[in-house]
């Protein structure tokens, strides 16, 4: 059989399909594609996401979601094999033993899977947004990430959850704000009376927040729901354009800390807080031209359920560049170690 790193099928590329598979907090989606080419031929998604048990993220719930949408998905395509497949997942690089025990053999047997990524989902937005090429990524939505390569090894910065870290994102965003707000309705320095009419609107009278907020166990994506009302009063109010100004050097201090070295290197910012638009990105564009002055900032080219695509296709046609990493990126089949 051939290698994890050389084609399969001749120089015209393996005539079958690839699996790419993002699971995340909001749920599970899934792309079969043309394996030659990435080209996505259709789709499926889930609301319901993955669990998470005792022994990290549960296999046997990922597998009850992904085989029989796959087999519904390339019904349609003449029994064309699927010849790797690249699965992203959050929580992977620490909940990940699970999957990383059981889904080799498991997508071997339901479909005779020859190749398999399992990446974290940082790897998975990273090829999504700026494929195979060295630079950084920034993904940034309840929390914050930055990964970058030089195509030999991976660095990482941040992603280390709202209490320890996920500076600049959408739960230290809102966390920021509503800290204004209280100090508002305190008559501490450092308040907003813009932001505490936000609060007050969002959730009601902000004395009972605390109460309301600790107890649940989705306190980071809560945080993140006030995000957006510290982007919409920031033209108007200064505490809030202090908080996106202090949220874009963050960003930008776990770009440069990730960035390869060199003139050339490009940055791509990807994920639902970078929606918020100027209010955040003009100081953090700023932040990054005092940081990376020799860096470009590109427009990320995909998703990650593209960057699983496009993990699966490099696999399948013996293309991919990206290097392993035991916690972020590995791969398992034909030649893998």
């Amino acid at each position: 059989m051939a290698s994890a790193n050389t084609p399969s099928d001749g120089p015209a590329g393996p005539a079958g399909l690839v699996v790419g598979v993002d699971s995340g907090g909001s749920g599970l989606r899934i792309a079969l594609a043309d394996a030659a080419t990435g080209t996505v031929l259709d789709g499926s998604a889930s609301r319901e996401p993955v669990r998470t048990g005792p022994a990290g993220i549960s296999a046997s719930h990922f597998l009850e979601q992904v085989l029989p949408s796959v087999r519904a998905l390339a019904g349609p395509f003449g029994g064309r094999p699927v010849l790797a497949a690249a699965v992203g997942a959050a929580g992977l690089a620490t909940l990940g033993d699970e999957l990383r025990a059981v889904l080799p053999g498991a997508l071997a047997e339901a479909w005779g899977v020859r190749r398999l990524a399992l990446a974290a989902d940082a790897v998975t937005a990273y090829a999504g947004a700026l494929g195979q090429r060295p630079g950084a990524v920034v993904a940034g939505g309840t929390g914050m990430i930055a990964l970058g390569t030089d195509l030999a090894a991976w660095r990482r910065a941040d992603g280390w959850g709202h209490l320890l870290g996920d500076c600049g994102s959408g739960a230290w965003i809102g966390r920021a704000g509503l800290e204004a707000a209280m100090r508002a309705h305190d008559g501490r320095r450092g308040g907003s009376a813009a932001l505490l009419d936000r609060a007050e609107k969002l959730f009601g009278p902000v004395a009972g927040l605390p109460a309301a907020l600790y107890p649940r166990t989705d306190r980071p994506a809560v945080l993140a729901s006030f995000a957006p009302e510290v982007g919409r009063c920031a033209p108007e109010d200064p505490v809030a354009a202090d908080i996106l100004a202090r949220a874009g050097a963050h960003i930008a201090e776990a770009a440069g800390a990730v960035c390869p070295a060199g003139s050339g290197a490009v940055v791509a910012l990807t994920g639902g807080i970078f929606r918020m638009g100027d209010p955040l990105l003009v100081p953090l564009r700023a932040a990054l031209g005092e940081l990376l002055p020799d860096a470009r900032t590109v427009e990320a080219a995909g998703d990650p359920l593209a960057g699983a695509v496009s993990l699966a296709s490099a696999l399948a046609t013996g293309t991919l560049r990206l290097p392993e990493d035991p916690s972020l990126l590995r791969l398992f089949g034909d030649g893998a170690p």
